[in-house]
């Protein structure tokens, strides 16, 4: 390619100035002497050139491939229905065209969900692609995609180029779906207490009316038929302290584009007004200020006291109003009120007449109805008051045998315990024998259920757990846990064992011995399976898209298998194992991609038109195949598509490989045209005065 340059050889404001003049001279000359001034303008004018230094320029110039780019939509809209299959298709055809076309190379680009809940970005994911290509380079570029896009500019002026764009929209026009909306969701409520939640099923392509079934905790609560698009109510009691979670789930449509939207799940905190526990202390003892520390330390425990000195007929004659202590109210407690408790400790407590068989048998029907009794035995135990010997027995996990064994031993974890999450991990259990102080007392029992957790001198039971229908029941075989409180022998975790006791007993989520959980770090799930069997079994991942898979769990501590496994899908995920259900939402709770689900051709439409490009479906209703567009090279004209065709506009890119200069003013040829000049002019005004 040739082309002149000038490379001036004074500053240009001086060759400015310095033709300014030249033109005022030759002006003046013009009209003071007439056409014989030419020559001298022309003189002035070839030492301005001069100045100007010119020069030919000689480039070597390479043609290089314009760049049109394919920009294929990978989030997570694009696994709806057969959008996948549709991209799949589109992009191996868009290839199969652009390797019939010589002078363009095609760059694919895939666009993957955003970071956080930034939805589709494909714009974003354009600009990255091509930060190495000049603008003047790029011939076109083409979306994949199913119109779902969430950073499209305001104007045209935004895009930084000026090639067409043209989208290229999977999905079908027809297409139907059925999705749950919340739209008033408790986050905590009172245990026993109901709350109440709102929703709104939405649809398109429905039948105005679906059936949801509302679950807490994976047991079916109700099922009901509610109006589609008019917001409805479900109560819902909370059950438990911890997580209850509530799951709303609406049937789906056939032939809908995905499931994932038609659950939605409310974890609701489960919060206890006040923990009520009773303390029933059969005499005073060095033990009984532990439990009273324990219980009055924790200010969401309201705690009843009652120390039991003597029975109700005993008659000394002490008059009344000498009596420093009240009467213990039998009735009122384990008659009237005994369902307001959430536990009750007999603490060292033996049968004195004081409590009636009748309310033992309602301690009994307490506990079976979901209660929880924990019974610190003492020497007591094992004598004829024992609360073996009473109509409490058919709860307690053991029956004395006789033995009360005094002799300094250290409290052991047993196997059956190093799962249970009540005695796993104690601290000070990680050594052999265990790093914490001597009991000096234990009372030999016969346990005939439960798990025992905890074992003393000789390998008796020293604390045994059992379930009851559906409360539970603790026996602590020794009375000296006040000891670890004394700081005897350097003491031990009695805050950490009494606490976890008193909690699992209340039915604690966290200290469940059988349990499922699931959390989530980033796109990461990890599963966590709480059991007291050697062995878990897999479990079930079910995707917000409704595809299941098994997962084997490995032990990672006695009791404690997990598993980590990393998701495709954004969305709820659940995750079963047997009778137990656990949820985890990947992502977002409500995902930018699965809120509005319907593919589209609006979106793009008004970006594409102002760059002359175009927007068009691949595919029809009910049309089983896809239709691709010719590509055409258009190198003029402002608009880029017909009824079969998008076009791509040439460009005219090149890489210089070489460039050769030829001054123009310097040397013989601008030193004989200055002279030539100067001569001419010098004869034509001397023959003019001869």
């Amino acid at each position: 390619m040739l082309s002149i340059s000038f490379s001036p050889l004074i500053p240009a404001y001086a060759l400015w100035a310095v033709a300014g003049v030249a033109a005022l001279f030759a002006i003046l000359a013009l009209m003071t002497r007439g056409p014989v001034a030419i020559l001298r303008a022309v003189a002035l004018a070839l030492v301005l050139l001069a100045l100007a230094n010119p020069a030919l320029v000689q480039e070597d110039r390479e043609k290089v491939k314009d760049i049109v780019a394919v920009v294929v939509d990978r989030s997570t809209s694009q696994t709806l229905g057969d959008r996948q299959a549709m991209t799949d298709q589109v992009r191996s055809e868009l290839e199969r065209r652009f390797g019939t076309l010589t002078d363009v190379e095609p760059r694919y680009i895939e666009a993957d969900d955003g970071s956080g809940d930034d939805g589709t970005r494909l714009f974003a994911a354009l600009s990255n692609g091509l930060a190495d290509v000049p603008p003047d380079r790029l011939a076109g570029v083409i979306f994949v995609t199913d119109g779902v896009v969430h950073d499209i500019p305001p104007n045209v002026e935004s895009l930084g180029f000026k090639a067409p764009l043209h989208a290229l929209i999977t999905g079908r026009p027809d297409e139907r779906d059925r999705q749950i909306k919340l739209i008033e969701a408790p986050r905590f409520g009172i245990v026993g207490k109901d709350q109440t939640i709102r929703a709104q099923v939405m649809e398109r392509g429905g039948t105005g009316s679906a059936l949801v079934t509302v679950r807490r905790d994976g047991q079916i609560l109700t099922r009901q038929q509610v109006r589609a698009d008019t917001p409805f109510s479900i109560q819902a009691r909370i059950e438990h302290g911890g997580t209850n979670v509530v799951e709303l789930e609406v049937e789906g449509l056939p032939g809908e584009l995905t499931q994932a939207n038609n659950r939605a799940v409310v974890p609701i905190e489960g919060i206890r007004e006040k923990l009520r526990v009773l303390l029933v202390s059969g005499e005073p003892h060095a033990g009984e200020r532990t439990w009273r520390n324990l219980l009055k330390s924790d200010a969401n425990v309201d705690l009843v006291h009652f120390t039991i000195l003597r029975p109700p007929e005993k008659q000394d004659g002490t008059p009344i109003n000498e009596l420093s202590l009240i009467a213990f109210p039998t009735r009122e407690l384990f008659q009237q009120k005994i369902k307001d408790f959430d536990l009750i400790i007999f603490d060292r407590y033996a049968n004195q007449s004081v409590l009636p068989s009748s309310y033992f048998e309602n301690i009994v029907r307490y506990v079976r109805d979901g209660g929880a009794v924990l019974v610190a035995a003492g020497p007591e135990f094992a004598s004829y008051g024992s609360l073996a010997q009473t109509r409490l027995a058919p709860i307690i996990p053991g029956t004395p045998d006789g033995r009360i064994v005094e002799e300094p031993y250290k409290a052991s974890i047993t196997p059956t315990g190093e799962r249970h999450p009540v005695t796993r991990d104690l601290p000070g259990s990680e050594t052999q024998p265990p790093a914490w102080g001597e009991w000096l007392r234990i009372i030999g029992s016969q346990v005939q259920s439960g798990a025992t957790v905890m074992s003393g001198a000789n390998d008796l039971p020293l604390l045994v757990l059992r379930r009851e229908e559906k409360g539970r029941v603790a026996l602590l075989l020794s009375d000296h846990a006040w000891l670890w409180a004394r700081g005897y022998n350097d003491g031990g975790p009695h805050l950490d064992l009494l606490r976890r006791l008193s909690h699992w007993l209340m039915k604690e989520p966290a200290l469940e011995e059988e349990a499922l959980r699931a959390s989530v770090s980033g796109r990461d799930i990890r599963i966590e399976r709480q059991t007291m069997s050697d062995q878990a079994d897999p479990v079930t991942l079910i995707t917000p898209s409704g595809q299941e898979s098994s997962v084997d769990l490995t032990e990672s501590r006695p009791g404690l298998f997990t598993a980590q496994v990393a998701s495709r899908e954004l969305g709820l995920h659940t995750v079963r194992s047997g009778d137990l259900i656990a949820f985890v939402s990947v992502g977002p709770a409500n995902p930018r991609e699965l809120t509005d689900v319907f593919s589209n051709t609006e979106s793009l439409g008004s970006i594409a038109e102002a760059t002359g490009g175009s927007v068009r479906r691949v595919a029809m209703a009910g049309d089983q195949g896809i239709t691709v567009p010719r590509i055409l090279a258009v190198r003029s004209g402002s608009r880029f598509s017909g009824g079969d065709w998008i076009g791509i506009r040439p460009s005219e890119s090149a890489i210089v490989r070489g460039v050769s200069v030829f001054p123009l003013a310097l040397g013989f040829l601008g030193l004989a045209l200055l002279i030539g000049a100067t001569l001419a002019a010098w004869l034509t005004e001397g023959r003019r005065r001869a």
